[in-house]
């Protein structure tokens, strides 16, 4: 196929795989998020109920508990079997290939279309679980590339050298060092303390605090996603949860702040040892290229949170968040899908 007519034919697809959120942009300009859940109907009675074999994002969440629920990535990679159940690995694979399926289906693409998609997903999956996910996109794509979610942001917005991309996902924050060439292993480093850290954080900082209140990791994470901000004034995070059945207000600003506030240490140590590794004539001009991304950019006040600790631990550094942290992986990677030349793609027979 020639430079000329490779496009001919082709929908090209860049897909943010992320541990909350798979995000698809695609070249015929439709661009779609789904939350990375995904559910089977346990039983007759819950398929009966549902009249679906497979739900996807909220509709998985709201009906969980008539579900065999999944959420296939966590801190980054392909669930593995848990606690000896040998079955548990092989339905995460099926939930990741329905939930790349989905992703491609809300592209909409013609039946008389190829698909060449560019998945993004977190450094540690890319690295770990190259295999699983080519696997998992095999029924649904016909050429793939992979890449890590914090190259496939700085390509979208062309910072290519001399940059640190912070990718801040549910389950993962990858940090990566961007130096005019693709980042190999040595340029990437990956953090748990990313989303689900902070809902665990905030769930035990409410616990010690109101152990009277009732709530559930989910009710925890939509209040996160509502209030989140690291900010000395913030707006009040004022919620009702359960006692004993009924419904109580709680004022939880101070403990989701601290929760929220707990990521930076973590974050700032990680671009210190990237910058500590980095030529020393070009360290001063990495730590002012910081590009904040991921759903987790949009905790309010983050960007300064992290110069601010940047200033103190490593003597300067400018922060940047991105415009669009919810498409900026897809947009990334459907930018690298129309720019690789076609020998670059792996087919899938």
């Amino acid at each position: 196929m020639t430079e000329e007519n490779k496009d001919h034919g082709v929908l090209y697809m860049g897909i943010d795989l992320g541990t909350s959120r798979t995000s698809v942009s695609a070249s015929n300009g439709i661009r779609e998020t789904v939350a990375s859940y995904v559910g089977y109907p346990k039983d007759v009675v819950s398929q009966k109920l549902l009249k679906k074999d497979v739900l996807f994002g909220a509709e998985a969440v709201k009906h969980r508990l008539s579900l065999r629920f999944y959420r296939p990535l966590e801190h980054g990679v392909l669930k593995s079997s848990e606690k000896g159940k040998s079955g548990d690995y092989e339905e995460n694979v099926r939930a990741a290939q329905d939930l790349i399926a989905e992703a491609i289906r809300l592209a909409k693409p013609r039946k008389d279309e190829l698909v060449y998609a560019v998945i993004g997903a977190p450094a540690q999956a890319q690295i770990h679980n190259k295999e699983a996910i080519i696997d998992a996109a095999r029924a649904t794509v016909d050429s793939v590339m992979l890449c890590s979610e914090p190259f496939a942001v700085a390509y979208g917005l062309d910072w290519l050298d001399d940059v640190l991309v912070i990718d801040i996902g549910a389950g993962t924050v990858d940090l990566c060092r961007m130096h005019g060439t693709m980042p190999e292993d040595t340029d990437q480093i990956t953090l748990n303390t990313a989303g689900d850290f902070v809902d665990q954080q905030f769930s035990e900082l409410i616990a010690e605090k109101h152990p009277e209140a009732q709530f559930t990791i989910q009710m925890v994470r939509g209040i996160k996603e509502r209030f989140a901000s690291v900010a000395a004034e913030m707006e009040k995070c004022v919620v009702d949860l359960p006692v004993k059945g009924k419904p109580t207000s709680f004022d939880l600003t101070d403990p989701l702040r601290e929760a929220c506030r707990r990521m930076v240490p973590p974050i700032v140590e990680g671009l210190g040892q990237l910058v500590a590794t980095f030529d020393p004539e070009f360290q001063g001009r990495l730590k002012n290229r910081v590009l904040l991304a991921g759903g987790g950019s949009m905790i309010k006040g983050l960007d300064s949170a992290i110069q601010e600790e940047m200033h103190a631990r490593l003597g300067e550094g400018t922060v940047v968040r991105i415009e669009e942290p919810i498409y900026g992986g897809a947009n990334g990677a459907l930018k690298i899908a129309h720019d690789m030349p076609t020998d670059f793609w792996e087919q899938l027979k």
